[in-house]
């Protein structure tokens, strides 16, 4: 027997099962259904479960986009999260992302449902596709000179001014922030609207970046896996050694009885 003709084992179809398209997915479990070995049935199984997923991954990401284009129009959507809002240390980092309707970028989410590495590679693909990106920081002394939401508005106006485009609406996650004439808001966007998804990861990863490079800088505060908030050894280390200048002290009352400058 030939290996042209030869049955295929079923390793090889459990193979072939696991690398099978969408499409090509039911036409292999009709073919295998009847199949009496264990691992061809497993491997069908699982072909399609996995099927089930995506198509849910599918619908999921497209109804981001369908939310963005209904309310944001057919103009230019820009999208504005934030990152570091509640953090002890480093800038508060504001991103606004303008998404194309194709391609899209299945796998957005808001950047707290998903992974570093995922956050990473979908930033990456979020720059190839992006019709705009925008990105502003306001650091911890402004911060502490005119609070937080002044320096909410300060960052998203950088944002958006940065992103260099005159959007026809710019949606943003959470309540109303007054940053722009076209401005709507939604609570959760960041899971519900594809460019607020991007934004926030995009936010996310570029801020997380930052903070491991401070942490070359300023070693004893964890800063590369706390990532500027208030874990317990970076709390620990506020209190030892004290303030850096990338601290915000009006957030740090709590750990020192006297604000001090780490030496």
């Amino acid at each position: 027997m030939t290996q042209a003709s030869r049955p295929a084992s079923a390793r090889e179809v459990a193979a072939r099962l696991h690398d099978a398209s969408l499409d090509e997915i039911d036409e292999l479990a009709e073919r295998y259904a009847e199949d009496p070995r264990k691992q061809v049935q497993h491997a069908v199984q699982a072909a399609l479960r996995r099927k089930q997923r995506e198509q849910a991954e599918i619908e999921r990401v497209d109804g981001m986009y369908e939310l963005q284009r209904e309310l944001g129009g057919d103009g230019v959507v820009l999208g504005v999260d934030e990152v570091g809002r509640g953090a002890l240390a480093g800038p508060l980092t504001v991103c606004a992302v303008a998404l194309p309707d194709e391609p899209r970028i299945y796998g957005i989410n808001d950047s707290k449902q998903l992974t570093p590495e995922r956050r990473e590679v979908l930033a990456a693909r979020i720059a190839e596709v992006a019709t705009a990106i925008g990105i502003a920081h306001v650091e911890p002394a402004s911060i502490d000179a005119v609070g937080m939401a002044t320096a909410l508005r300060m960052a998203m106006s950088g944002a958006i001014e940065d992103a260099g485009v005159d959007p026809d609406c710019v949606l943003i996650d959470g309540n109303p922030v007054h940053v722009h004439p076209r401005e709507k808001t939604l609570v959760k966007g960041d899971a519900r609207i594809a460019c607020i998804a991007a934004a926030s990861i995009v936010a996310k990863v570029t801020r997380d970046a930052l903070m491991v490079a401070y942490d070359s800088e300023y070693p004893e505060y964890h800063l590369a896996e706390c990532k500027g908030y208030g874990s317990a050894s970076h709390i620990d280390a506020i209190k030892r050694l004290g303030l850096t200048p990338i601290h915000r002290v009006s957030f740090c009352g709590n750990f020192l009885e006297t604000p001090r400058l780490f030496s």
